[in-house]
C-alpha cells in the first residue's frame, strides 16, 4: 500500500475582517494593562453591563478533507478567492488552522510567492544555505546542489549580491531554484508560472516534470490549465473555500471550465484581487464582445469578436505591451498577440503616460473554429519586466453555426476554421 504522504480532515481556517492591527507597544504600556485589567474586568462586572463585540469573520477554508499519496502531483484549482493559497500557507504551516487537521510525512519545501524565506540582506549565496538549513539539510548536501540551483537560476554574476538589490525576475528565478533543487520530500508551488518570461516558465515546467519523476509528492496552484493537465494525474477544485472535487485533472479541469468556475464573458478585478507586483499598473476589467459589442459568453464562428481589456497606469511606463493568450480548454495555443505588434504603434506608444487605456483585439469572421477557448491577459516591458499576467483570466464558446462546412453536422479537427478561396476545374 503507498505511504501517504499529506492527510487533510476537515481543515478550515478563519480571518477577521477589517481588523485594526494595533503598533508595537512600550514595555510601560504593556505593564500597565497588565496591572489595570483585573480592576477593569471587576469593574464591568459590578456594573451589570455585558459588552458584546461582534468581529466580522470569513471562512478562507471550511471542511477541506482529501489525502495525497507519496510521489504523486496533485494540481488546485478555482477562481481567485477560493482559497488556494490559504490552504497552501496552512500545508506549510505559515499559518495555523482554525479548526481540523493537516498531518504532513516529510520536509517541505514552498514557492508560495516570490522570494518566500529569502532575507533581503544576505546574499543569493548565503540565502541558499539559510533555506537548505531550514530543511535539514546539511552543508555537505548543499553543496553537492549549489553550481547546479546558481546554473538554473542564471545569477552566478549576482550570486555574492544582498538579494534586496536583485530585480523581480532575478529573485523569481533563484527562488524557484532553491525550492526544486534543495530536495524537499514535498513540495507547495503556488502560481509560480505567472511571473517570469516564457523561457524561464518552460525551464520551470520541465524542472516540475523531473521533480515528479523523482518521486517527491507536488502540491501545484496554477490558472494555467494547460500545465496542471501536463504536470498532474488528480486535481482538486476549490470555490469559496469548500473542496467541490476530487478527481482525474481532465474531469477537473473539463468542470472547472464548464460550470462557470472560471470567469466567463467578463473578468472585473477587485482591489485585494490585484499583485502589488503589479504598480503603476492596475487591471479593470476584461470582456469578450460580439458583433454587436455586447459582453458574451457564446459566439458565431462566423461573426467578427472582440477581447478588451481596460487598466490603468499611475506612472508612466516606457516600452509597455499589453497582450492575451488565446488557448482551448485543453490547453493548445491558438495565438499570442499584443496591442503594440505593428511597428507604428510600437512608436506611437513608446512611452503611456499616467491614465485609463483601453486595449482591444478584432478577431476576423471565420477564424476559430468551434470549442470553449480561455484568454490569458498579460502586461510587460520586453525584457525589463512583466507587470500583469492572469491565466485563464475568461473564458468563452465558440459555434460553428454559418462557418464553413457547418451543412454537415460533424466535429472539425483543428483550431482554426477559415473561409477559403477554392477553385474547381472541370476537366476534359
Amino acid at each position: 500500500m503507498t505511504e501517504l504522504a499529506i492527510h487533510v480532515e476537515d481543515l478550515g481556517k478563519q480571518y477577521r475582517i477589517g481588523e485594526q492591527v494595533s503598533g508595537y507597544r512600550t514595555l510601560r504600556e504593556s505593564l500597565v494593562e497588565a496591572i489595570s485589567s483585573p480592576f477593569r474586568r471587576l469593574s464591568s462586572g459590578l456594573s451589570g453591563l455585558r459588552i458584546d463585540i461582534r468581529e466580522d469573520t470569513i471562512w478562507a477554508l471550511r471542511h477541506v478533507s482529501f489525502d495525497v499519496q507519496a510521489g504523486d502531483v496533485l494540481g488546485i484549482i478555482g477562481r481567485n478567492g477560493a482559497g488556494k493559497s490559504t490552504l497552501l500557507k496552512l500545508l506549510s504551516r505559515i499559518t495555523e488552522p482554525t479548526e481540523g487537521i493537516a498531518t504532513i510525512r516529510g520536509r517541505v519545501g514552498s514557492l508560495l510567492e516570490v522570494g518566500t524565506g529569502f532575507h533581503p540582506e544576505l546574499t543569493g549565496r548565503e540565502n541558499i544555505y539559510l533555506n537548505g538549513a531550514i530543511l535539514g539539510m546539511k552543508r555537505a548536501e548543499i553543496d553537492g546542489r549549489f553550481d547546479e540551483i546558481v546554473d538554473f537560476a542564471e545569477v552566478e554574476k549576482f550570486i555574492d549580491t544582498p538579494v534586496k538589490r536583485f530585480s523581480s525576475g532575478m529573485y523569481l528565478r533563484l527562488a524557484f531554484a532553491v525550492a526544486a533543487h534543495l530536495e524537499p520530500e514535498i513540495l507547495l508551488v503556488d502560481e509560480v508560472l505567472a511571473v517570469g518570461d516564457a523561457e524561464f516558465q518552460r525551464k520551470c515546467l520541465g524542472k516540475m516534470s523531473d521533480v515528479s519523476q523523482e518521486g517527491r509528492t507536488v502540491l501545484f496552484v496554477s490558472h494555467n490549465m494547460s500545465a496542471i493537465l501536463n504536470l498532474t494525474e488528480r486535481t482538486i477544485l476549490l470555490d469559496g473555500g469548500h473542496l467541490v472535487l476530487h478527481t482525474s485533472s481532465e474531469e477537473a479541469v473539463d468542470h472547472y471550465l464548464a460550470s462557470g468556475f472560471a470567469q466567463t464573458g467578463e473578468r472585473v478585478w477587485r482591489e485585494n484581487e490585484i499583485p502589488v507586483l503589479a504598480a503603476p499598473f492596475r487591471p479593470v476589467a476584461l470582456r469578450v464582445l460580439d458583433s454587436d459589442r455586447n459582453i458574451a459568453d457564446s459566439l458565431r464562428s462566423a461573426d467578427p469578436m472582440a477581447i478588451e481589456f481596460d487598466y490603468t497606469l499611475d506612472e508612466p511606463i516606457t516600452g509597455l505591451r499589453v497582450g492575451l493568450v488565446l488557448m482551448t480548454n485543453r490547453g493548445e495555443y491558438v495565438f499570442t498577440s499584443f496591442d503594440t505588434d505593428e511597428t507604428k504603434k510600437y512608436e506611437q506608444y513608446s512611452v503611456r503616460s499616467a491614465g485609463h487605456y483601453r486595449s482591444r483585439c478584432i478577431i476576423p469572421p471565420d477564424f476559430l473554429n468551434a470549442g470553449q477557448y480561455t484568454v490569458s491577459v498579460i502586461a510587460s516591458s520586453f525584457r525589463i519586466k512583466r507587470y500583469f499576467r492572469e491565466d485563464s483570466a475568461l473564458t468563452f464558446t465558440v459555434d460553428a453555426t454559418g462557418s464553413p462546412g457547418s451543412q454537415w453536422p460533424e466535429a472539425r479537427p483543428g483550431l482554426v476554421r477559415p473561409r477559403l478561396d477554392w477553385q474547381i476545374e472541370e476537366r476534359s
